[in-house]
């Protein structure tokens, strides 16, 4: 019964291509359906390599089987060989008279409306994550906050920094790193970060993605390029590098701080902390083979999580906003909120499903282009007039993005986004830039504040009055210079 397993495999494999045909053909507008219909989507995919996998050795036929089987049919009376396997079919019947048949037509077709099904992606996330949307590094950040020498960050500045390991900007020093602790923690957001990866993306080649970048980071190894894990030759060599606050900063390696000048610094060399520093220092240039796997082992966490971060770069920032939203509401507006969310697209697939049954083609009457309110539908244009979403505010600095509304545009200067754009063009002191969106007159404005700085700096000697024998006064230094040439 080769043949009849072949030509199975066969029509289960149409039947899989058809099912995924007919969940591609559609776009669904709510979040929770298309992340659904794309975990169906990948499960098809599954099934169609299994089986493609056993139908593989069937043409292999490395036991002869099938080939005597097509011998035996295609040779001898064809009615005998009829007779017989329809023998065989009665005779199963006969074996398990109460075996129902399934209809395989129905197997893998898409839900219909009518139906009540569970959705694939209810189990998947939690209400913070808000079917992907999200992070929900609450559980991390309280790992963070139990690590000995981390800094004392809220959540917020948490979700700013969690993939920044320099010193400086919530990371630990170096020597602090290698803990089992500090190690159990890079694991525990690594492998959330990927779980949420693999939950949103069902569709993407993940593991090669995967691949790529643990070849860049072995590559970045072995060319002692991996950023805060370098040979203390090479950390030397690049500590000149850093980009310090100003002119006059300087970078202490041992205590892995920025000191505001060259007098600060020295002060502190004979402190407890630089000499401990040094001291670990001067043991990691000498440091093991042992030593050194740690240090990698600990690395390619950090890599991991940084490359995770920048391919979710837009979760991260909708996150940072949606805590920041969340944080100005009561519980009783956040629960509100969490219900509205879960009732809102099993409503909304209902009306649609309505509409379709009905026969309807009507679409949304918008003629004025108004903004889409949390239903999907325009909001009142008394709202539209009392926000000001009508007129429309472009920034250059960001990009040349447009805003919409006064509101939207004044929150911007506050935001990363353009504070980052700032500093970018070499502009420190971002809050005198309010309302300039000019990239022309932002370095303008830059270079006047500069130049008047210099002006208003004052020297020391001309602020001292001395005055001679004969009363006539002058500044400090114009009088030791007169003394010193001996005409006073």
């Amino acid at each position: 019964m080769l043949i009849e397993q072949q030509r199975y495999l066969h029509e289960d494999l149409e039947r899989l291509e058809q099912g995924v045909s007919d969940r591609m053909g559609e776009e669904p507008k709510m979040i929770r359906e298309r992340l659904n219909r794309d975990h169906e989507v990948s499960q098809l995919l599954d099934q169609i390599q299994k089986q493609s996998a056993e139908l593989l050795p069937l043409y292999q036929d490395k036991s002869g089987l099938r080939s005597k089987e097509i011998l035996q049919i295609s040779t001898g009376d064809p009615f005998e060989e009829f007779y017989r396997r329809l023998n065989e079919i009665k005779e199963h019947h006969s074996r398990y008279p109460n075996e129902q048949a399934e209809n395989s037509e129905q197997w893998y077709r898409p839900r219909k409306g009518g139906e009540e099904q569970p959705f694939i992606v209810e189990s998947m996330f939690s209400g913070e994550e808000a079917y992907g949307r999200f992070f929900d590094l609450h559980s991390c950040h309280e790992s963070y906050l139990n690590l000995p020498d981390a800094k004392r960050l809220g959540y917020m500045q948490y979700l700013e920094v969690f993939d920044n390991f320099q010193p400086g900007y919530g990371g630990i020093k170096r020597g602090e790193k290698l803990t089992d602790q500090y190690f159990k923690y890079l694991g525990e957001l690594m492998e959330y970060l990927e779980s949420f990866m693999n939950r949103t993306r069902p569709l993407e080649n993940l593991d090669r993605l995967f691949s790529e970048w643990d070849t860049d980071f072995e590559n970045s190894w072995e060319k002692d390029e991996v950023l805060g894990w370098q040979m203390d030759k090479t950390a030397k060599a690049n500590g000149s590098a850093k980009t310090l606050s100003s002119p006059d900063a300087v970078w202490c390696e041992a205590c892995e701080k920025e000191f505001k000048n060259e007098n600060v610094y020295k002060g502190h060399l004979s402190g407890r902390k630089h000499i401990k520093g040094a001291e670990a220092l001067e043991k990691r240039g000498s440091m093991s083979l042992g030593h050194r796997l740690k240090e990698r082992a600990v690395a390619e966490r950090e890599f991991r999580i940084k490359k995770l971060t920048g391919a979710m770069s837009t979760e991260r920032d909708d996150t940072r906003v949606n805590v920041e939203r969340r944080q100005g509401m009561t519980e009783r507006e956040r629960q509100q909120e969490l219900e509205n969310y879960y009732n809102l697209s099993t409503q909304q697939s209902k009306v649609v499903e309505e509409e379709e049954e009905e026969g309807g083609d009507d679409r949304i009457y918008n003629p004025l282009k108004l903004p889409l309110a949390w239903d999907g539908k325009p909001i009142p244009f008394w709202l539209y007039r009392l926000h000001g979403l009508g007129q429309e505010f472009p920034c250059e600095i960001c990009g040349n993005f447009v805003y919409r509304g006064r509101r939207a545009f004044d929150k911007h200067f506050n935001e990363t986004n353009h504070i980052t754009n700032l500093k970018r063009l070499g502009i420190t002191n971002t809050h005198l830039f309010r309302d300039i969106t000019s990239i022309e007159e932002a370095v303008r404005l830059w270079d006047k504040i500069q130049r008047d700085e210099k002006k208003v700096h004052v020297d020391e000697g001309s602020i001292v009055q001395m005055e001679d024998a004969e009363g006539n006064v002058m500044p400090e230094k114009v009088y030791l210079d007169l003394q010193k040439q001996g005409l006073l």
